[in-house]
């Protein structure tokens, strides 16, 4: 019997269940009988499919209309992945760090807005940041310890999903354009190997409303994916991309699997893959792992 050339999988966000017997009998239906594998009751399942990936990601799209699930039809071979990058606001922890900053100098809902603009690509990253940064001049840095402890989030499932990965041998690298301030913490509580972001420059022990050049904007995300790429002799199936700004955007495209997660409008469209409704654990079901596999 011939191996199936695409696996179709199924996910709900943990925290609110949603994939019924009902659904998974729509999606067999869809998938001409195919057989389910549950990889977590009532969250996740997959099934083996073919044809065209994206007529059948449509099909099922229309038929599990209303129901809060994601829906991905992705190659068979080269599924578990062995390296991994990922944006950290919005993506791996729930804040923006500079909209955070910006509330202590009370600004952040200006600053927000110009934030979720160049989140959005209507205004180019580089200039917003530095016109955001320029306003936090003069504020104290143990602010940011503050921040971190009382303020900054982890995004559900990142650390099962970093933690599951590197166990079974992949790199993990958090690469942001926000600042080692913040992802220098944020990686190592969450378990990533690597960080790279954009650093701040202080006066004394206060920020100086300037960020070192060159920015870490869309490009050099791309980038950094290719240097790591070439420096582990992978292909570019074995990559792995997360992000939910238009400047993942470069990121996302040259991986092999790239996801938008929780992601802005244009985001959401261009990117491979939409995780909309599930947690990040969903990149793992993604890659065909069962929640018992999952790393503690």
């Amino acid at each position: 019997m011939a191996s199936p050339s695409l696996i179709a999988t199924l996910i709900a966000n943990p925290a609110r269940p949603a994939l019924t017997e009902e659904a998974l009998r729509c999606a067999s239906s869809v998938l001409a009988g195919a057989s389910v594998r549950l990889l977590a009751e009532g969250v996740a399942a997959e099934f083996d499919a073919g044809g065209d990936a994206a007529a059948v990601e449509a099909r099922l799209r229309e038929a599990l209309g209303g129901l809060a699930l994601d829906v991905a039809v992705l190659p068979a071979p080269a599924r578990r992945k062995r390296l991994f990058l990922a944006d950290m606001d919005s993506t791996m922890i729930d804040q923006e760090c500079i909209d955070e900053l910006a509330d202590f100098v009370g600004l952040k809902p200006q600053v927000a807005a110009v934030t979720e603009r160049a989140m959005r690509g209507e205004i180019a990253f580089e200039p917003a940041l530095r016109e955001r940064v320029a306003l936090l001049r003069g504020l104290p840095l143990d602010i940011v310890g503050k921040i971190i402890a009382e303020r900054i989030t982890l995004t559900p499932g990142g650390r099962e999903l970093v933690r599951t990965m590197r166990r079974d041998g992949a790199y993990a690298c958090l690469v942001s354009g926000g600042f080692t301030l913040f992802t220098g913490p944020v990686a190592a509580m969450i378990g990533f190997q690597e960080n790279r972001a954009n650093r701040l420059l202080t006066e004394g022990d206060a920020l100086a409303g300037a960020v070192a050049e060159p920015i870490l904007g869309k490009e050099a995300k791309r980038d950094t994916l290719r240097e790591l790429r070439g420096k582990l002799a992978l292909a570019p199936e074995d990559v792995l991309a997360v992000g939910d700004g238009a400047n993942d955007l470069a990121m996302l495209g040259e991986a092999g699997l790239g996801v938008a997660y929780h992601a802005k409008p244009a985001v959401a469209a261009a990117a491979r893959v939409r995780i909309d409704h599930g947690d990040l654990t969903a990149l793992l079901y993604l890659q065909g792992y069962r929640r018992e596999e999952f790393a503690a």
